[in-house]
């Protein structure tokens, strides 16, 4: 904190020990050294932080080291992160930006600064998933995050995907059984056309719309609900925006992964609203039926 007293060689007591657990948390120190004395280990281990972190070199604590080794040290699910002023800063924030990138919610420059574009993405993947939409990264945001490590550890934020095409996603098509409907007039033409669109690539699709079934959906099918911004869907059933689609495929597995764990298994899409461009009802319908369908065979494949 501001006005601290430098941290140097020789020095012990809990001081020390906090910056040398700090040390640990980010790389530079071992375990065992970890004592409460500022030996000549610790004053090597905060030399290599201060180089890493591109602050001039040092082998004392100062107020400035201080601040950046605890940034450095924050972990995601550390503490509860949120939109206010002064930000958020610290390792823990740059985390929930690569994962939240990775996933396909992109959140800017992922500088380790929780911001609006932070936020707005954050919001976004909680209602992807059926949370609520708070903005708040807390303990059940943090753990659907981590129950998607396999997504997202390792991996760039994506900024576009290569489309799986109609005639590679025969396989998918007849693989995946969904039941895709829509509650008003135009949410219902996307679907059947989504539909059409399936049975036309492969006869034996089991991607139907509700009109086209003879009986009820089967228990082992996605339901599939496409909405308009102003329809409400079901709690806590994910709900993913359509918009950005370059990253619909990704958001859509994200969804499809968390609504296989309830029964029924279910996930809402919210089309941007029933005109795409400057295009008809029908040329619009036919545009995010095209669109969706190709997203979800990407999803399911």
């Amino acid at each position: 904190m501001p006005g601290m007293e430098t941290i140097k060689r020789h020095d012990k007591g809990p001081a020390v020990e906090d910056v040398q657990q700090r040390l640990v948390a980010v790389g530079v120190l071992d375990e065992a050294a970890v004592d409460g004395e500022f030996g000549d280990a610790t004053a090597a281990a905060v030399r290599a932080f201060c180089e890493s972190s591109g602050l001039p070199l040092s082998d004392e604590v100062t107020d400035k080291v201080w601040s950046a080794l605890v940034d450095a040290s924050f972990r995601l699910g550390d503490r509860t992160l949120y939109l206010r002023m002064p930000h958020f800063h610290g390792h823990d924030v740059f985390e929930l930006q690569h994962a939240l990138g990775a996933l396909g919610f992109a959140c800017g420059t992922v500088d380790g600064i929780f911001g609006a574009f932070t936020e707005l993405a954050l919001r976004k993947f909680q209602l992807n998933l059926g949370l609520p939409s708070d903005g708040i990264a807390g303990a059940y945001t943090y753990e659907a995050i981590r129950n998607l490590h396999h997504s997202w550890e390792g991996k760039e934020a994506v900024h576009g995907s290569s489309h799986l095409g109609f005639a590679r996603a025969a396989d998918v098509l007849e693989g995946n059984a969904l039941c895709l409907f829509g509650t008003s007039e135009f949410t219902r033409s996307v679907a059947s056309r989504m539909s059409n669109l399936a049975l036309a690539t492969n006869p034996a699709s089991k991607i139907m719309s509700a009109d086209s079934l003879l009986v009820a959906p089967d228990e082992n099918m996605l339901l599939v609900h496409i909405v308009l911004p102003e329809e409400r869907t079901i709690e806590n059933v994910p709900r993913v925006s359509f918009e950005d689609e370059d990253t619909l495929s990704l958001r859509l597995e994200t969804a499809i992964g968390v609504a296989d764990a309830a029964s029924p298994s279910r996930i809402a899409v919210e089309l941007p609203g029933s005109m795409w461009m400057d295009a008809g009802a029908g040329r619009s319908a036919q545009h995010f039926a095209i669109t969706l369908l190709d997203a979800l065979c990407m999803a399911l494949s």
